[in-house]
């Protein structure tokens, strides 16, 4: 039970030895040999006679329980300031402190059991000897004869007068609480207090106290009568150490002789005005017979910080911001700088009484302000997919020179000087949208001779439009651009005749739209959500083109998984088309070359991985067009795929894909790379434009958020709008059944949960301290999140030993399972680890219950495939990378993800394997998460990216994020 008393300050509790700090002057004698450190206790007497150094020691001392008295005893300085001893805690710390405090004097050799202040440098001496009392120590005098006192305010001021003998007087004066003392009595400690030995009788006593020592002060204390200036050596005084001593101590005249005020700075600009628009300045002080110092501190006395820091203040107020110059003491500016330093900066800090001092010829300087009249022109190049552009301007009647405007704007600046000493702004919001449309028309080195705008880019020549006062395209651009205004009312084009089946009212306008394109060679992507028959699509067109005359093959590239279906779809809806299927690379198919395979085909379909290893023979065919299906396979620029698909020639390319937005903007730039690679020429750009602000929220200063990245997203969609077409089912197909999606939250058991919650603490203390550099740990944090979700799922699958735990995910799985196959329904179960779905397998043959299962490992895939769609199997197992795309299962009409996974995208392709046209029964989804896991976080983080698919893709929103440091940090932050 605690006791009532530990409710009394430390220094009048029982049960602990009290501790006092022992203060004590110490003599080292100078005659005799010398010692290091101060030999005995100074009396009265010697403090007197001022023989030998003198110095304030302190050290730890204890009531005697004999007679009452402070005693040496067992409290040495290492006793004292170890917790858990017999001294109290509050004191032991207060002891440990001033140790701290003193390290000072403990270095200086000459402390052994004595602490000489002396020697201390720290202002914290004096809080912590004040508070001494609340902590239980009491300060006391180790002799009889000596009183110590701690002084609540020490002064030190200075006198200064003419003697008889025409000398200047200087003495330092001392006073404890208003109490003087001879400055020959006080000795300082440190630079922060003094202490002072004043000797009344047979009795001394001491006296400390803290102020704060200039150095100019400290050879003014200890001295017996006054520092003497002789009348020839005053002139230099009072130049050399009356100033910084005036500065440092109130300096008090006596006698009637009243000390010279001190010299006031004088702020100064040097202004060379040197060739070419340029000037050197510099900013300094000038001190009236002191001469010339600079705007940085120095040593020289003369100087006064405070008057210098006041002026130099109203220098910065002072300085015109509007003018783009940064405040600074000195430099070189050139160009427009040098124009606004020479037209704002420098009348600005004359009208408050800077002195200028110029050297060189000044040119004249002339700003101009008016509104900007902008006329854009296009003409033709000989590049028939490009067209130069051409922009006046023009300001207050003067017409700018194109290309140091261009140069201008193309590189971020400002402002532009003219020759003729003429500037102005570039902040205007005619020149600031002019700047953005530059920007984005392309780099300024891939212009060698000016700017040029792609026939993809017809939303940025609409821009131009808007922006100028007058437009003036080319004749051919007009031609393109007036048709390609009307993509939402493109001509109406017959589906070809040989086609076995009805296209959809959305097919053929998705026909339509591809036809178009085709015309103007124009590539795109085709978005539409999954399951709505964009191989269909693609497939008329193809046979559009053969029926049109095209006698080149169009060349689709697909993941191998998928180069089958194309096969066996175009041969049932297209048949008259000629498809080869090349499924080997040259090397192992033997047989003929690939450009005689082409020569006799209409439709050649391939895999990704053919397509890379075989990259120089597909580059030596002349394709009509390329088509790259499930086109997420190339999101990545950096790849080698990636950069063989963008090498191989075709008049167009189409991206096929129903999620052309995974992870990231860049995921959308990678395809439009390939499809239109005219639109968005510059990753660098692309990323600065759209990904940072709409992504990340990083918006120029002075720039309002919300508004900023809501405006770059809509002139993103703009841009897009003409190349990508995107339908989805629940807007184009009214009559599929409506899915139905519920999560699932599984407790985990007792013992599961004791499992994780260890795991979890360690791995959340790893991927932490890692978050700092993302980039290099990123392969060690994923690591540990992958740990994570597998222990969710089930703590078998990372250590055996913990196979008889169990998963409640499974134990659920089954129950639904039973239900549905007594009710003759039939589901597919998918996960993103095939450990996982090997427990699955054991817990249904376990029970009996007939399945499928599909997954890397699988070789006879459309067997499997077929085998389900045909079979009585109620289940069918599937990892969710083998088998989320690419098949066509709506004989299901139930869907298990026991997972979540990082990517929405890979989910709902997942979903619509079965969620597709064909299926005639509503689609329930279960997504099974562990509560109280990472899970929970991964479906927060599925629904942020979901969301920027949305806000770019389907409508308005905006909220958006990657998977970032902080994205991280959330997977592990409780509750």
């Amino acid at each position: 039970m605690n006791d009532w008393r530990s409710l009394l300050p430390a220094r009048v509790r029982d049960g602990d030895t009290p501790l006092a700090l022992g203060v004590e002057l110490r003599l080292r004698d100078a005659r005799g040999s010398w010692s290091a450190r101060p030999q005995r206790a100074a009396s009265p007497r010697d403090v007197a006679k001022r023989e030998g150094e003198i110095l304030l020691g302190v050290r730890p001392l204890v009531r005697s329980e004999a007679t009452g008295a402070w005693i040496q005893g067992q409290a040495s300085w290492d006793a004292v300031r170890r917790p858990g001893s017999q001294f109290p805690a509050i004191a032991s710390r207060w002891f440990a402190d001033l140790l701290n405090i003193s390290r000072d004097s403990l270095l200086s050799g000459a402390s052994g059991e004595w602490l000489i202040l002396d020697h201390v440098e720290s202002p914290l001496l004096w809080p912590h000897l004040r508070a001494a009392d609340e902590h239980g120590v009491a300060l006391v005098s180790t002799r009889k004869d000596v009183t110590v006192e701690l002084a609540e305010r020490a002064v030190v001021t200075g006198g200064l007068r003419r003697g008889d003998d025409g000398a200047l007087h200087l003495r330092a004066q001392v006073s404890f609480d208003d109490v003087a003392v001879p400055a020959a009595d006080t000795r300082a400690i440190g630079r922060t207090g003094v202490y002072a030995a004043s000797v009344e009788g047979s009795r001394m006593r001491l006296r400390l106290g803290g102020v704060a020592l200039a150095p100019s002060v400290l050879p003014l204390l200890g001295v017996a009568g006054a520092v003497v200036v002789p009348e020839g050596e005053e002139s230099a005084f009072l130049r050399d150490a009356y100033p910084l001593l005036a500065r440092s101590v109130a300096l008090r005249g006596e006698g009637g002789f009243t000390p010279p005020p001190l010299p006031a700075p004088v702020a100064v600009l040097s202004v060379d005005h040197l060739r070419g628009d340029s000037i050197r300045f510099s900013l300094g002080w000038e001190y009236p017979g002191f001469g010339r110092f600079p705007l940085s501190s120095s040593a020289d006395v003369v100087r006064d910080a405070v008057a210098e820091r006041a002026l130099l203040s109203a220098i910065e107020a002072a300085w015109p911001t509007a003018s783009g110059i940064p405040f600074d003491g000195g430099g070189t500016l050139h160009d427009v700088d040098a124009a606004e330093f020479a037209t704002h900066v420098v009348p600005a800090l004359e009208a408050i009484g800077v002195r200028t001092e110029s050297t060189g010829r000044r040119k004249t300087y002339n700003e101009l302000s008016g509104e900007p009249e902008i006329t854009v022109t296009t003409v033709e190049s000989t590049d028939a997919d490009w067209f130069d552009l051409g922009v006046i301007v023009r300001i207050d009647g003067r017409s700018i020179p194109f290309e140091p405007l261009f140069s201008a704007l193309s590189t971020g600046r400002k402002k532009l000087l003219l020759v003729d000493g003429s500037y102005f702004s570039l902040a205007h919001p005619a020149l600031g949208r002019l700047r953005d449309l530059i920007d984005e028309a392309g780099e300024l080195d891939e212009w060698e001779t000016g700017p040029r705008i792609n026939r993809h880019q017809l939303a940025l020549w609409e821009d131009f439009e808007d922006l100028a006062d007058e437009a003036i395209p080319a004749v051919t651009w007009r031609a393109t651009a007036d048709a390609l205004r009307g993509a939402e009312g493109v001509p109406h084009v017959p589906a070809p005749a040989s086609l076995t089946v009805g296209l959809r009212p959305y097919q053929q306008q998705g026909f339509e739209w591809l036809a178009f394109l085709w015309a103007h060679r124009l590539g795109g992507i085709l978005a539409d959500d999954m399951g709505l028959g964009k191989t269909l699509q693609m497939l008329a067109l193809a046979q559009h083109a053969r029926d049109a005359g095209e006698v080149r093959p169009f060349l689709v590239i697909a993941p191998t998984s998928v180069v089958g279906a194309w096969r066996s779809e175009a041969r049932r809806f297209a048949p008259g088309l000629r498809v080869a299927v090349v499924e080997a690379t040259t090397a192992t198919r033997g047989g003929m070359r690939l450009d005689e395979i082409a020569s006799t085909a209409d439709l050649v379909v391939t895999s990704y991985a053919v397509a890379r290893l075989d990259e120089r023979d597909f580059s030596a065919v002349e394709w009509a067009a390329l088509v790259l299906d499930e086109a997420q396979f190339v999101k990545n620029p950096a790849t080698r795929l990636h950069r063989a698909v963008a090498g191989f020639p075709a008049d167009v390319t189409y991206a096929v894909t129903g999620t052309p937005l995974e992870n990231s903007l860049s995921d959308l730039w990678a395809l439009l790379a390939l499809t239109a690679p005219g639109l968005f020429a510059s990753a660098r750009a692309f990323r600065e434009r759209y990904i940072q602000p709409i992504e990340q929220g990083k918006v120029p200063e002075n720039a309002e958020g919300g508004q900023y990245r809501r405006r770059r997203l809509e002139q993103l969609r703009r841009r897009i709008r003409p190349l990508v077409l995107r339908r989805t089912k629940e807007s184009v197909a009214p009559e599929l059944p409506p899915k139905q999606e519920q999560v699932l939250e599984i407790e985990l058991s007792p013992a599961h949960r004791a499992v994780y919650d260890v795991v979890l603490q360690r791995e959340r203390q790893k991927v932490l301290g890692l978050l700092q550099d993302l980039d290099r740990n990123r392969f060690i944090v994923f690591r540990s999140l992958t740990l994570l979700r597998m222990l969710s799922l089930a703590p078998g699958l990372i250590d055996a030993s913990d196979a008889g735990v169990g998963s409640r995910k499974l134990d659920v799985l089954l129950e639904r399972v039973a239900e549905l196959q007594a009710e003759g329904h039939r589901a597919l179960v998918f996960s993103q680890f095939t450990s996982f779905l090997d427990m699955a397998a054991e817990r249904l043959e376990k029970e009996s219950v007939p399945f499928a299962r599909l997954d890397g490992s699988t070789r006879r895939r459309q067997e499997v495939v077929d085998g389900f769609a045909a079979g009585e199997q109620p289940v069918f197992l599937i990892s969710l990378k083998a088998g989320g795309f690419g098949i066509t299962l709506t004989q299901a009409d139930y869907v298990f993800l026991l997972d979540p996974w990082w990517n929405p995208a890979a989910e709902e392709q997942a979903i619509d394997r079965t969620h597709r046209i064909g299926q005639t029964e509503q689609v329930m989804v279960y997504r099974m998460i562990a509560a109280g896991t990472i899970e929970e976080k991964v479906l927060d983080l599925q629904r942020r990216k979901a969301r920027l698919f949305t806000a770019v893709l389907d409508d308005d929103e905006l909220f958006a994020q990657t998977l970032t440091a902080d994205d991280i940090r959330g997977l592990f932050d409780a509750g």
